[in-house]
């Protein structure tokens, strides 16, 4: 049984600071553990992250890939599973569904697909919905409105 008393810490994780400047006896007097000369004796001395010393750094020699279209429209996704929820003749809206967790965010529009099934008769609407999640919705006696 260890007692408080006792407690040390283990071997070799305990280190001494390192005291610069305070005397040639120290040890670490004079140029401080930096050397004599050079760009890393120096205050302020050193290079950026990344430098290579001239070389072309990595991220410079690296290619350039894909193609990123400004113009494409990224729906946020959900099942109509998730619709369950709900209780009977509700109206879902985006910002009802954002407002209740279902998704984080609205991004360019909510495509509703057609994962699972869907119980309950819901007015659905959103900006796109797969044919099966349409089928889902309105076999189930709800209505799905394309915003």
């Amino acid at each position: 049984m260890v007692k408080l008393h006792e407690l040390k810490p283990a071997p070799g994780s305990k280190k001494k600071r390192k005291r610069v400047g305070r005397g040639v006896g120290s040890g670490r007097g004079k140029t401080c553990g930096r050397g004599m000369n050079g760009q890393n004796s120096r205050s302020g001395g050193g290079t950026r992250p990344g430098f290579e010393g001239g070389q072309t750094p990595l991220h410079r020699r690296m290619p350039k890939r894909g193609f990123k279209n400004p113009f494409s429209t990224e729906f946020e996704v959900l099942n109509v599973a998730a619709l369950n929820r709900y209780t009977e003749g509700e109206e879902i809206t985006p910002q009802r569904l954002k407002e209740d967790g279902v998704i984080s965010k609205i991004r360019d529009g909510i495509k509703i697909l057609g994962d699972g099934d869907v119980q309950v008769a819901l007015t659905v609407r959103a900006h796109a919905f797969s044919d099966s999640a349409k089928q889902k919705i309105e076999d189930a006696g709800g209505t799905a409105e394309v915003i």
